[in-house]
């Protein structure tokens, strides 16, 4: 009885041994490198995209400055892949809408004439005065407006807004802005955080008076600009003419990353 019991396990491990066997000697499929670029995704959208395509479980390298992915995997992996790569990759996508961003905009009215008597200006903006004073021909820096802006990482935000008057008069028409900018992605370096702009787009239409007080047109003037900006720093962006040799608009800009 026992020598039966002995030979039955001798020959189901003999079967299992055998089974196995088999198994290892079925052929794999070949593996191939590719490279797929990343043309529209960057900075945390672009490791978002790479942290998915870890389902794959293959091996995946990705540099986010060269914007591109390396795979190496079974040919029909690699298809895969880079069909949900295409899916994604592309503006307006889940992938490409990240996080929330707080972004003010400071417009500030300056003039090469010495002020009678100094504005007051927000304290978050005095160095900012003070480095135009230093630098520039203006010497009299005074705060038009300051806009708040809550924007997404990835989306579009357009915005007209009235201007406040400084025509004096009740008669007088505003001044209007018009803004549109596309954050596109949030990185970190070093030195902290920083937004890509893809556009910042801001455009004045200012009412300047003609011949007598009663009489207004308008001077239609703008600023557009992209480039990285760092969060907790105030940043110029730039110089929009004003409506005579002696003016200009400069516009700040500050921002912070929600987490």
């Amino acid at each position: 009885m026992r020598l039966s019991l002995l030979l039955t396990s001798l020959a189901l491990s003999a079967s299992l041994l055998c089974a196995q066997d088999k198994a290892a000697e079925k052929p794999q499929p070949p593996l191939e490198a590719a490279i797929i670029p990343v043309k529209t995704l960057t900075g945390d959208s672009f490791n978002r995209l790479t942290r998915m395509l870890s389902v794959f479980n293959v091996r995946i390298q990705a540099d986010d400055k060269l914007r591109t992915i390396l795979v190496y995997a079974p040919k029909d992996v690699v298809a895969q892949i880079r069909k949900v790569v295409e899916e994604l990759d592309r503006p307006g996508s889940e992938a490409a809408i990240g996080r929330n961003i707080e972004l003010t905009l400071s417009f500030l009215r300056c003039s090469t004439k010495t002020p009678a008597q100094s504005g007051t200006l927000p304290t978050e903006l005095e160095a900012v005065a003070k480095q135009l004073r230093a630098t520039t021909q203006y010497k009299d820096v005074q705060l038009w407006d300051i806009v708040p802006l809550h924007l997404q990482e990835g989306k579009d935000t357009e915005q007209t807004m009235r201007l406040p008057n400084t025509q004096g008069g009740a008669q007088a028409p505003f001044a209007t802005a018009q803004i549109r900018i596309h954050p596109e992605s949030v990185s970190r370096r070093d030195t902290g955080r920083y937004v890509r702009f893809y556009r910042m787009n801001i455009g004045f239409r200012i009412p300047y008076t003609v011949r007598d007080a009663a009489t207004y047109q308008f001077m239609e003037v703008g600023l557009n600009t992209a480039g990285d900006f760092k969060e907790g720093q105030k940043s110029v962006l730039g110089k929009v003419s004003g409506i005579d040799d002696e003016s200009a608009i400069f516009v700040v800009v500050s921002l912070k990353v929600l987490d």
